[in-house]
This record gives C-alpha cells, structure tokens and sequence, in this order.
C-alpha cells in the first residue's frame, strides 16, 4: 500500500453533513398516532382519558409538546401539580383515577391550548417560528422567567425608594468581601436592605444556586441588614426539602421575609414600613 501524508486543512475540505433522520421507533409510533387523530368539534376534559388510555405514553408525549415543554421542564411540572399524590405523577396514578389525573392535568390548561391549535390555520412561517420557538426558546423563556420576576420586584421597590442599586455586589460585614443581590437599597456599602430574586423553573435557576445565593448573601451581610427574598414557581413543589431550607432561613431570622407575586401588597407595605424605621431617603 502507498503511505500517504495528511493535513487538516486537506481533511477539513473534504467535511460534509452526515445525513441522518430524527425518527425513532418511538417518533414513528408517535406520527402514525398522530395521522390516526380524529377530531370533530371541541375537545373535553374526558377526551383526555381516552387518549391516555389508548396510549399512555404517546398522549402525555403530545400534551407536553402543546404545552411548550421540554421532557425536563414537562417532568418538573407533572411533579409539581401532583405533588400531594401518593401515587405519583405517571402512569400508575392515571390507572389509578383517570378522571382526577386528567382534571389535575387539565389545570395547566390543556384543553383550552389543544382546541385553539387544532381550529388554528397555520403557514410555513407559523412552522419556522414553532421551530425556533422548540430550539433557542427553551433557554429563552428560563433567562426571561427571572427577568420578569425582577422586573415585578424593580416596579415595587421604585414606589418605595428614589436610590437603590440592582444587580451588584455589595459590601460584606467585615469591609472586606462582597455577596451579589439584586437590590441593594440605598446602595451597594453595607446597604440597609438586600433583596433577592429568583424564578425557579426547569429552564431557570436551579434549586443548589438558589441555596448556595442565599447562604452567601446571609454570610456576608450585616446581622441587622434586612434580607427579603422574593421567590416563585410552581415547579417549587417538586423539591419541597429545598423550598423549605429557605423558610428555615426565614424562621431563624436569617431572612426578613419570603415574598411571591401573590405577595405583592405584603412586599410594598413592608418596604415602606422599613423605610420609615430606618430612615432612608
């Protein structure tokens, strides 16, 4: 055999797509579901039972799909709704109580998505933007699920207060090191007030960063800074040990208070409350 020399340029030259399918035997199963699908007029409540009898796996595969949901984000949510059943969240309690599993699923809204897109008139464009939407969207709707929940916390502490700062470290305790918040009021030096924020979601802050943030932020502040944190997400009931080292947080006095947007009047009547005490312009 002839010896031969390669180089990469040479090889990177010659590179090209490798052509592959996303079906697998469980996407085959699932479009041959699909094409079978008939629906005539709207769709209810029980229809959902049926569908989940027929094919347990493949309904739950569709409702998560119109619902906008990764398999993780989807599993973080089924967890939560279903929380305070002893017989879980999948298959074995469906078999269980069809028509309580299916009116607790029905929660998140089902029905109401699965007849609005099934009487919706769609274009290529309508397919392009799906695409986008099942592809950056995910990571998207977790940067902007945090986004909003400052944005409702900003509006709150701008009623209240003329000088704050967002975003920053402050000054620890000892001068020396220094704890991210979202809201230092007045300011970043040793503030009388710290606020943080978090959005817990599957596509969101994850429940270690939540813990391992706040513990920071008690560490280094002052023993008679106010610490509020301001939290939400229904997928909190999916991992309640964690949700609730943050309310041991709250019930040693490490954290002043724990806000959510149903909060909202609470978290405004505590601001001004404190600004008074601590007179703060």
């Amino acid at each position: 055999m002839r010896r031969h020399t390669q180089t990469k340029s040479q090889l990177v030259a010659d590179l090209g797509e490798v052509v592959t399918d996303w079906k697998d035997a469980f996407a085959i199963k699932f479009i041959d579901y699909l094409n079978n699908l008939e629906q005539s007029g709207d769709l209810e409540e029980e229809h959902l039972s049926l569908l989940l009898e027929q094919d347990f796996e493949v309904s739950i595969t569709l409702f998560r799909i119109i619902l906008e949901q990764s398999k993780d984000e989807f599993t973080e949510t089924l967890k939560a709704i279903f929380f305070e059943n002893p017989k879980g969240y999948g298959k074995t309690s469906f078999r269980f109580d069809p028509s309580g599993y299916t009116r607790t699923l029905n929660k998140l809204g089902l029905v109401r998505k699965i007849n609005e897109m099934s009487s919706r008139k769609y274009s290529w464009k309508d397919i392009i933007q799906e695409r986008l939407k099942m592809g950056r969207g995910s990571a998207i709707k977790g940067q902007t699920r945090g986004k909003n929940l400052e944005d409702f916390v900003e509006i709150i502490v701008g009623e209240v207060f003329d000088k704050f700062e967002i975003r920053k470290s402050f000054i620890g305790s000892n001068g020396l090191s220094t704890a991210k918040a979202d809201f230092c009021i007045p300011s970043t030096q040793q503030p009388s007030i710290v606020i943080e924020v978090k959005a817990y979601g599957a596509t969101g802050s994850k429940q270690s960063d939540v813990i391992g943030d706040v513990q920071k932020i008690i560490s280094e502040k002052r023993n008679d800074t106010y610490f509020l944190l301001v939290t939400d997400g229904v997928t909190w009931t999916a991992r309640l040990r964690d949700f609730e080292r943050l309310v041991e947080f709250q019930n040693s006095g490490d954290i002043y208070r724990i806000y959510t947007q149903k909060m909202k009047q609470e978290l405004l009547e505590d601001l001004t409350q404190l600004k008074i005490e601590l007179s703060i312009d």
